[in-house]
């Protein structure tokens, strides 16, 4: 009976693992062609900036060369920041968008079930005013009845998105806020828009 009783457990695991491997490949999947969507999108922006700027520029041949380098100078920093400042904000909009209620609640149920330390007291699950709202109306206590875990919604009014969650009573906690995951995103993104500005730059 014991021998019986291991054998499950561990088939128990071995099924717990391959759902989170295989949900993790999901995310992973989505995020890379959400990353492609947003590049794309983030390159024709930049294309159009630096065709104005081009502009700009040829406008500027007139005037003495000292002046002209360093003007010229001048816009590819600003440049720079309103093409890195236009893509977080096309980032944070996308975040925002797809971190509905209904996505948080799928998230959540997933980050729950798969947290293998001891839980001592409710789950804390921080969100904005609108979201703990909706998640209160709509997807709590399908939340609790299929984690059978305590959980409780508070709303935060520092978060515009997404949600924070702790395990322990708020003493630490996991940040899927949209500028968190905008800011992951951003960090991977951010060699690929090098190298676009490097190529618009030369052409």
């Amino acid at each position: 009976m014991t021998e019986e009783i291991k054998s499950l457990i561990e088939k128990i695991n071995r099924e717990g693992i391959q759902q989170a491997e295989k949900k993790a490949s999901e995310i992973q999947q989505q995020a890379i062609a959400q990353a492609a969507e947003i590049m794309a999108r983030a390159k024709k922006e930049a294309e159009k900036l630096i065709a104005d700027a081009q502009e700009k520029l040829s406008r500027m041949q007139e005037k003495q060369g000292q002046l002209l380098a360093q003007a010229g100078r001048d816009l590819i920093l600003s440049l720079k920041k309103e093409i890195q400042d236009t893509l977080e904000k096309i980032i944070l909009q996308d975040v925002r968008q797809a971190l509905s209620p209904e996505a948080m609640y799928r998230i959540l149920l997933e980050a729950i079930k798969n947290y293998s330390g001891q839980l001592k007291d409710n789950i804390i699950v921080s969100v904005k005013q609108e979201d703990a709202e909706a998640l209160e109306d709509r997807y709590l206590a399908k939340l609790k009845e299929e984690t059978k875990k305590g959980i409780v919604l508070e709303p935060c009014g520092e978060i515009s998105g997404g949600f924070s969650i702790s395990f322990d009573a708020g003493r630490s906690q996991f940040d899927f806020t949209d500028q968190a995951l905008a800011d992951y995103i951003g960090t991977y993104l951010k060699p690929q828009l090098k190298e676009i500005l490097k190529e618009a730059a030369s052409a």
